[in-house]
């Protein structure tokens, strides 16, 4: 059996906040947009942001758990 008919659950690609990225960088790069660097990769850190705010509040209910549970 082949590596790749073997898991039918991975899935590869880029998606969409990539393809977003990949677009402002394109468009930055031929002149169509003036926009500065920091927005044109705002698609990337602000999915990062997105996933350290959800960290966060995870953590926070999981301490207020432990501390309510005495």
């Amino acid at each position: 059996m082949s590596q790749s008919s073997s898991s039918a659950s991975s899935r590869g690609g880029i998606g969409f906040i990539g393809l977003l990225t990949l677009l402002f960088i394109g468009l930055k790069l031929t002149g169509h947009i003036q926009w500065s660097w920091w927005f044109i990769l705002s698609p990337m850190w602000g999915a990062a942001a997105l996933i350290v705010l959800l960290l966060l509040v995870i953590f926070a209910v999981v301490v207020a758990r432990q501390v309510y549970k005495k």
